[in-house]
């Protein structure tokens, strides 16, 4: 055992020391020659260790943040993962990493565009742009798998001692919450040329897209693997408990994780406790307000006053799916990049006062679909957020004549 434990000193002080080197201005491609020449390779659970150390002895957070790209690059290919446990279907982290698979779908496709534009002189570049400026709305779902981490994930490692790396990975989650705000507001200009597409691409959208990437391999080759080693099974069944409050980014877990141990949760919970209701006008139970919502002839959707989407019907008749990915998803990049302005308009209109309602409608695979806005307002007039209406008013439009309630069969 002792000479286990020497071994993992000198590995860690190696690392250490070649970590500093990068910090003393060392290039990175001789630093990864010198770690695969020296280590091999190291367990994920030192190269945690080697962080917190480097920064307990006084390395500034700043400074372990600037590193962390150039010592994650120098790392990967090189980290064990061979002790790491394996994963449950459904588990948060599996959550994580299902998250994680859809977002390097996405970039992909993002680097796909600009290469077309690069490339294809022909390019619609309006169409270009609406479409790359889609993918990069849909980028910014990554906030709430980075809240998850940081509102969630984080406190536990942190009641453990494990204070440095949640803070250097926080610090690169917000680098990368500016990169996509920052591409978005470019992409939202108008007339936007070739040539400032492309210099947008080498100064903002690739470094975004990098970012994304790289915290991927930072969170899959490090953070799971030592999560999973220190975290306990109810530790993990609290944020899994918490998850949907934030919501899901770019992926709606079709798997239940849940301990043997653990009673059920959520509305089911709510259903069987007799959870009452009471409004002023009467009240019902949790199941019955379920049920109501999701037998009533419509979909609805209702966003907050901060414009994220908190709820949705689930009717068996819905018009437009949803799926649980979008909650806490910001109104506006629900929508095509092409009506986003149309949709902050209403919204500006409903949090002014000036309008109440926006109705539209539109054929749809043969049905008449009737879509409304409304404002949600609370008793002294202030705007609690919008609620989405559609419906198929189809046989509506087709009624003859009368039917009686003593007509019923």
């Amino acid at each position: 055992m002792s000479e286990l434990i020497n071994n993992s000193e000198k590995r860690k002080a190696l690392l250490k020391e070649l970590i500093l080197k990068l910090h003393t201005g060392g290039q990175q491609e001789d630093v990864r020659i010198e770690l695969m020449q020296t280590l091999k390779e190291i367990p994920y659970g030192e190269v945690v260790e080697v962080e917190q150390e480097l920064i307990s002895e006084g390395l500034p957070e700043v400074e372990v943040l600037k590193l962390c790209d150039a010592h994650s690059a120098v790392l990967q290919g090189n980290i064990d993962l061979s002790g790491s446990k394996s994963i449950p279907e459904g588990h948060p982290a599996d959550v994580f990493k299902r998250e994680n698979q859809e977002l390097l779908k996405t970039t992909a496709l993002a680097r796909e565009m600009l290469k077309q534009i690069d490339s294809q002189e022909d390019i619609n570049l309006n169409e270009a742009v609406l479409k790359l400026r889609g993918i990069f709305n849909n980028l910014y779902d990554v906030d709430k798998h980075y809240q998850r981490k940081e509102y969630l994930l984080f406190p536990y490692l942190e009641s453990k001692g494990i204070t440095g790396p949640p803070k250097v990975m926080w610090g690169k989650h917000d680098e990368i919450r500016e990169l996509i705000k920052g591409s978005i507001e470019i992409l939202q200009q108008t007339d936007l040329t070739r040539e400032e597409i492309l210099a947008s691409a080498e100064i903002v959208f690739e470094l975004a897209l990098f970012g994304i990437d790289d915290m991927t391999v930072k969170e899959e080759q490090i953070l799971f693997p030592m999560a999973m080693d220190k975290l306990t099974e109810a530790e993990w069944f609290e944020i899994s408990k918490q998850s949907l409050e934030i919501g899901f980014c770019l992926y709606d877990p079709q798997t239940e994780w849940r301990p043997e141990w653990a009673a059920e949760s959520g509305v089911n919970e709510a259903q069987k406790s007799g959870s009452h209701i009471q409004l002023p006008s009467g009240g019902f139970s949790a199941a019955e307000l379920l049920a109501i919502l999701n037998t009533l002839p419509i979909d609805m959707t209702f966003v907050d006053k901060d414009d994220k989407v908190k709820y949705f019907s689930q009717g068996a008749e819905r018009i437009f799916q949803r799926n649980r990915a979008i909650l806490n998803r910001d109104v506006r990049h629900c929508h095509p990049p092409a009506s986003a302005h149309i949709v902050d308009k209403i919204i500006d209109d409903f949090k002014t006062g000036r309008h109440s309602r926006a109705p539209f409608w539109i054929n749809m695979g043969g049905k008449m679909i009737h879509i409304e806005y409304f404002a949600l307002r609370g008793e002294s007039g202030e705007y609690l957020g919008t609620l989405e209406v559609s419906h198929n008013v189809n046989p509506y439009r087709e009624l003859q004549g009368e039917q009686r309630i003593l007509s019923y069969t």
